[in-house]
């Protein structure tokens, strides 16, 4: 039989398996403490991720709802509504995240702007370099910005 740390490198899946059945069964001295800390430092980082994809999401969106008003439309209503709902849900099952909304919003904007000039079709000049709505607006479901 592998030990735990091999079975790690080995099949993964299998490991969180038998590393499972160790902790409920208490058998703490056949598990690879390294292995579960680095997994559990991976579950963190997963929703810090994927705040940051969401909110790159939002943005993106608000910006073309915000500067193309003419091609509005329920799917990008949608979107935002779906993307709100999830950061929500994400902040609200890791609070300690929500301090960091602000930061994430800066610097996941550059990229959301990119891709909504792209999406658009717009002059660069015509949306702003620095986001322009505070982390309150951006997450508010009653938030809907005006050309």
């Amino acid at each position: 039989m592998s030990t735990n740390p091999d079975l790690y490198e080995q099949d993964f899946f299998q490991w969180t398996q038998t590393t499972a059945a160790l902790i409920r069964a208490g058998k703490w001295q056949e598990i690879d403490p390294e292995s579960v800390a680095e997994e559990i430092e991976s579950l963190g980082n997963r929703d810090r991720r994927e705040l940051a994809s969401r909110i790159e999401v939002l943005l993106r969106h608000l910006l073309k709802w915000r500067y193309q008003p003419s091609k509005r439309s329920g799917s990008w209503q949608n979107t935002i509504d779906t993307q709100r709902t999830e950061v929500v849900e994400l902040l609200a099952h890791s609070p300690s995240l929500r301090p960091t909304v602000p930061m994430v919003l800066a610097r996941r904007y550059p990229s959301a702007r990119v891709k909504a000039l792209r999406d658009t079709g717009l002059p660069t000049a015509m949306l702003p370099e620095v986001y322009p709505w505070t982390a309150e607006q951006v997450l508010d479901a009653d938030f809907w910005p005006e050309a």
